[in-house]
């Protein structure tokens, strides 16, 4: 497959760039504004085109959160800031935040977590400076859910190698971009081999080509540990997508929480950068919010469209603010010495042109970025066969009936039955132990020799099977050049 390398920053420092802006809901409007004004004061050329999205499109009737005007608008400027957005919780409509993410495929997250200064938390002081890279489109986020039984639910963790790929690659260009010497892939392989494996994996075969980082794996929750014991130690983190989510949250909370965090989506043909806060609909109106996160996470806009002198010096207006601690937001501000928001963003105007002595100084560089073609992508396998198919069925018999009624139904087919799994333990044949049973269990069964296309076979064994019992999720077992690809119960590993 052809590789074509393309810069992330393409537009030149000092052309007008068109920006879709989207305010978001309750306090979304009023951080949207305040960072307009401090980019204008600030000289960036910006020319704004306002969006919706969010409560306002659900209000409307547009389900997927993202009006078709909306996705217009940012498929034309390629660049988008954002403010926060109301997504219901359980219930309704999907949450616009992950529509636009999918739409455009903006495969990557980046959440930098640096000290602040004058930023009062358990961490000062301890010069806390990294990067959390989280893939943004896959895993347990695709968002491919069922429900198997009336009280089983299940959901499909979907990872992909050129997923893993993309985001360990993008990781390693920001960390060298930035003059960054460490990248850390954080996963949880030592469980989920197979999915969680598989980043490993490929994070290892992709720093391989960069000798100038250190590279070092982490189980997922060592690193949730580290992060709060020794959080010094890491420059880049790298991990799938709600492993990601949790982490950038947590290392949010060490400089400062969630109100101070900015963030940035990127793909191949879109970035859209914004605040991670919620819309704070409590205070909405009133004046009273702090734009610090929306105002950060501008300043990594502008460095992606190439304005990085126009980026140090609204960022360095802002840490010289902070630092002196005058009209700040409550939120910030010592007690009983907080501003609204018109007088923090006064001040931070007032500020530029001011460096901060007190924040080390990092270069930031365009990042070069490998495109992926629009094709769909394919690993090929040299051999490959089936050798089995897992079916999920409905049922409340014994795991004894269960078991000797499949194995006598599997009679005559290509297929003998294995095991019977409930929630992953063996409970056929019986290992011992105590298993707590619901009405869905993973009946396997294996070919008795394998073949190439298996489906007729399978398909007489559904047939067979169902009308007393039912069936709802049927998953071949595949052999890739020469290696079983399936996971085995606890149990069933024991006993093989």
């Amino acid at each position: 497959m052809m590789e074509v390398e393309q810069p992330m920053d393409t537009l030149p420092a000092r052309t007008t760039t068109t920006v879709t802006a989207i305010p978001g809901d309750g306090i979304g409007p009023e951080v949207m504004r305040a960072t307009q004004a401090v980019l204008a004061a600030a000289g960036a050329r910006i020319d704004w085109e306002d969006a919706v999205a969010g409560a306002e499109a659900f209000r409307r009737g547009v389900g997927s959160g993202a009006p078709q005007d909306t996705l217009d608008s940012i498929a034309a400027n390629r660049v988008a800031l954002k403010g926060p957005l109301e997504t219901p919780v359980g219930f309704g409509e999907k949450s616009a935040n992950v529509t636009l993410r999918k739409v455009f495929e903006m495969y990557a997250n980046i959440r930098p977590v640096r000290e602040i200064p004058g930023i009062r938390t358990p961490f000062a002081g301890r010069g806390i400076d990294f990067v959390v890279v989280r893939e943004n489109v896959e895993d347990l986020y695709a968002g491919v859910e069922h429900m198997q039984t009336p009280g089983v639910a299940q959901c499909l963790k979907i990872i992909t190698e050129a997923g893993c790929e993309r985001i360990v690659s993008l990781a390693a260009a920001l960390a060298e971009a930035e003059g960054r010497r460490k990248v850390t892939v954080a996963t949880k392989a030592n469980i989920m081999k197979l999915t969680e494996g598989l980043m490993k994996r490929v994070g290892e075969a992709v720093l391989k080509d960069h000798p100038g980082l250190v590279h070092e794996h982490m189980i997922v929750d060592n690193c949730a540990h580290q992060m709060v014991v020794r959080p010094e130690q890491f420059d880049v983190c790298v991990m799938t997508n709600m492993n990601g989510d949790i982490l950038s949250d947590l290392a949010a909370g060490l400089v400062g929480g969630l109100g101070v965090a900015p963030s940035a989506n990127i793909g191949d043909e879109v970035a859209m950068f914004e605040a991670v806060h919620g819309s704070a609909p409590q205070i909405a109106g009133q004046g009273l919010a702090n734009p610090t996160a929306l105002l950060l996470s501008a300043v990594m806009m502008l460095r992606h469209i190439g304005d990085f002198a126009t980026a140090r010096r609204v960022e360095h207006a802002l840490y010289v603010t902070l630092e002196e601690g005058r009209d700040l937001t409550g939120d910030i501000a010592a007690p009983g010495q907080g501003v609204g928001t018109d007088a923090y963003v006064a001040r931070v105007i007032a500020n530029l042109g001011r460096e901060s002595a007190r924040v080390p100084a990092r270069d930031y560089r365009p990042i070069t970025l490998r495109h992926w073609p629009a094709a769909p992508w394919a690993k090929p396998a040299g051999s490959r066969a089936v050798v089995g198919v897992d079916i999920f069925i409905e049922t409340v018999e014994p795991p004894a009936a269960l078991g000797a009624a499949l194995a006598a139904l599997a009679e005559g087919t290509p297929f003998a039955l294995q095991t019977i799994a409930s929630r992953g333990a063996q409970v056929w044949p019986p290992q011992g132990g105590t298993t707590f049973l619901v009405d869905q269990f993973r009946a396997r069964f294996l070919l008795r020799a394998p073949m190439a296309d298996a489906g007729p076979a399978v398909l007489d064994l559904l047939g067979r099977i169902g009308g007393p019992r039912r069936w709802m999720h049927v998953e071949m077992l595949q052999r890739f050049d020469g290696v079983d690809a399936f996971s085995k119960a606890q149990d069933e590993i024991r006993a093989g």
